[in-house]
């Protein structure tokens, strides 16, 4: 078994072995893996911190030790909580990094860093917070990231900057958690789940005080939750039927 680390910003996870292949997720800055197969120009990866699985560009990560995976895997992840900071590396180049970047290698890939962290798990409350750094970020199917997320990437980001996993889609978010049976119940923090016509949980959305939720539908944004749905003021319909809501902390 082979293993490695992403030693730039933000890398595409791609369906297939492919630069045309649908980009179903992004490994970003420190993001540590596996390496399940590996061809010419690709490999088939599964990150470590939620085990999502697909194909990166072999000139987008260098390989590591199992021993380095195993020690970055059982450290506290310390995450980089500025918008855009930089790294530099053993050349004394400048590289960006994103938000939600892990740090923990740093010293492995020979790279300083000298910005804003957080290396422990947050009060419950400050996910709302957290959320509003991404707020406006546009929607991009596969993000994690400011400068283009989508639904399950933004909880998912919002959760890991405040030292909580929660999965990769939305579906598999679906799973976690205990479930609540009316929006009265939930808290600021809790994620709601919404679904199509054949009931597959396809949306997901931080609840909000008030009943409000954020969430990413073209945007980063904020809706009125009710017991039937988000409902768009700007379109002035609801876009998304409920299904469940869930507290993960």
């Amino acid at each position: 078994m082979q293993y490695g680390i992403c030693n730039l910003s933000i890398v595409p996870l791609r369906l297939e072995a492919s630069d045309t292949s649908e980009m179903v997720s992004q490994v970003i800055y420190g993001d540590v893996f596996k390496v399940l197969e590996q061809r010419k120009k690709w490999s088939k990866i599964r990150l470590a911190f939620d085990k999502y699985e697909g194909w990166i560009d072999n000139k987008q990560y260098v390989e590591i030790t199992e021993e380095h995976y195993n020690d970055l895997n059982n450290q506290p992840l310390k995450i980089s909580t500025d918008l855009v900071e930089f790294i530099q590396d053993e050349n004394e180049q400048l590289h960006t990094i994103v938000l939600g970047s892990s740090l923990n290698g740093v010293s492995l890939l020979n790279h300083k860093y000298e910005g804003a962290f957080v290396d422990q798990t947050q009060e419950k409350s400050h996910l709302i917070e957290t959320a509003f750094k991404y707020l406006n970020a546009p929607y991009l199917w596969g993000g994690k990231t400011p400068f283009g997320i989508d639904c399950s990437g933004f909880t998912q980001m919002v959760y890991k900057l405040n030292g909580y996993k929660l999965l990769r889609d939305a579906s598999q978010q679906a799973t976690q958690g205990e479930a609540l049976s009316f929006i009265e119940e939930s808290e600021p923090g809790d994620l709601a789940f919404f679904d199509n016509n054949e009931g597959q949980i396809i949306h997901v959305g931080i609840i909000m005080q008030d009943n409000y939720i954020i969430h990413a539908h073209g945007k980063v944004r904020i809706d009125r939750l009710d017991h039937t749905g988000i409902y768009n003021a700007d379109r002035r319909m609801h876009t998304h039927k409920l299904r469940v809501i869930k507290k993960i902390i």
